[in-house]
């Protein structure tokens, strides 16, 4: 793997008849979905494999995020719901030999913790620190180059709001 996305899903309703794990992503989260998308490619951050939470809004954020990518290999991964920084480091390092660009779409607080984890390993500035220690908001997507050992280093940090610059 030489690059690694970890994003956040979009912007989701209160609540779901269903619980949590059901709650739709709503109207401004499609759009930052689609956004996002054509941001990553744009750049040309576009993943071989991504691993996908089950949750509804987090396969909903991929449906619109990746209508900018093509082809790509989706793993749908229950166990991501959720999950801790450590359950979505172990994803990581699973998937490690069989993508160039892996793309782990999932939650917070994990999803924010694990970036952080990556940052503070890879001795990153205290600046991007800072950036970072404001929050994961929905749709953001921390982006870190992959050296030959496997460890991740910064590479950007894009939200929808972005796009407007």
């Amino acid at each position: 793997m030489q690059r690694l996305i970890l994003m956040r899903h979009a912007q989701a309703e209160k609540s779901a008849p269903g619980g949590d794990i059901d709650r739709a992503l709503s109207e401004r989260g499609r759009a930052d979905a689609l956004t996002m998308g054509r941001l990553l490619a744009a750049r040309g951050l576009k993943p071989d494999m991504a691993l996908v939470s089950g949750s509804r809004r987090t396969r909903q954020t991929w449906d619109a995020v990746s209508e900018s990518f093509g082809d790509v290999d989706l793993r749908i991964e229950d166990g991501l719901y959720n999950a801790s920084s450590d359950t979505l480091r172990r994803a990581v390092e699973g998937a490690e030999e069989e993508a160039g660009c892996l793309l782990v779409l999932a939650h917070n607080p994990g999803i924010h913790q694990l970036a952080v984890e990556y940052l503070i390993e890879s001795a990153a500035s205290p600046g991007v620190l800072d950036k970072m220690s404001g929050g994961f908001p929905t749709a953001a997507a921390a982006v870190f180059t992959v050296d030959v050992a496997g460890r991740p280093s910064y590479e950007g940090w894009l939200t929808p709001a972005d796009a407007e610059a």
